[in-house]
């Protein structure tokens, strides 16, 4: 077994995943994370969950502390992080109900604290992002998927836009033309100030909805047609991530 220590960030879906796991109460230099961490066991293995909006969903992607959940799962030792993200799909990479690992990341989210570097106590780092994943955690969650019997998309652009509101179908059309693939909300700044203190990161992305303009149902119809199968997947993957390390 690896010395790798792991950590799930987990969105809306997954508020309940543990939820009678023994927590963490954690503060950081940036405040307090969403909510506590549970500890969740896999055999001989620790895992760390944190509910990215708290435990009561009341936290939307805008006003979440990014630095203080990374830096709480860091001081617990976590070195290796996955970000569980329900995205939409702009093109026919994948349909809605699967997976993807995204490769490539456009920010379009302001106001947020994007980065730990804030003038006081940290020595400024300007991080190479040029791949904004671990290149190591994106082979072995495609290699998990694939032990689990399951296809999850290799690649693609997420596009992280500001939320909480749904998209337009023009403003889906522009970030199309700019090359995204799926539009989520959360993967900014998250896996930068991942980057930032040092962990391993990469996103699995749960593909819930056709982006708006582009199915042909309404967008909350999609996500309740969806969801479940690709929650399914994605614990398939996890399970098969854990007995493999």
């Amino acid at each position: 077994m690896s010395s790798n220590q792991y950590a799930v960030i987990a969105g809306s879906g997954f508020r309940d995943f543990g939820d009678d796991a023994a927590t963490h109460q954690v503060d950081t230099v940036f405040g307090s994370p969403s909510a506590p961490i549970r500890e969740l066991v896999y055999g001989l293995r620790r895992v760390f969950l944190l509910p990215r909006h708290g435990e009561d969903l009341l936290i939307p992607p805008h006003a979440i502390n990014y630095c203080a959940n990374l830096q709480a799962l860091k001081q617990l030792g976590a070195t290796h992080v996955i970000g569980l993200n329900t995205v939409g799909v702009v093109t026919g990479v994948v349909l809605p109900g699967g997976l993807a690992v995204p490769l490539q990341l456009i920010d379009y989210t302001w106001g947020r604290r994007h980065s730990v570097y804030d003038g006081t106590g940290l020595i400024l780092d300007h991080i190479d992002f040029t791949e904004p994943f671990s290149a190591t955690m994106r082979k072995d969650l495609l290699t998990a998927a694939a032990a689990a019997g399951l296809t999850v998309y290799d690649g693609g652009v997420y596009a992280v836009c500001q939320g909480p509101r749904l998209e337009t179908a023009a403003e889906v059309d522009k970030l199309e033309r700019d090359g995204a693939d799926y539009i989520g909300m959360t993967a900014m700044p998250e896996a930068a100030i991942a980057r930032e203190l040092g962990l391993e990161y990469a996103c699995l992305s749960l593909i819930v909805n056709h982006a708006a303009g582009r199915g042909e149902k309404s967008i909350h119809a999609d996500i309740e047609a969806s969801t479940m199968s690709a929650k399914s997947q994605t614990m398939q993957v996890l399970q098969a991530f854990l007995a493999a390390d």
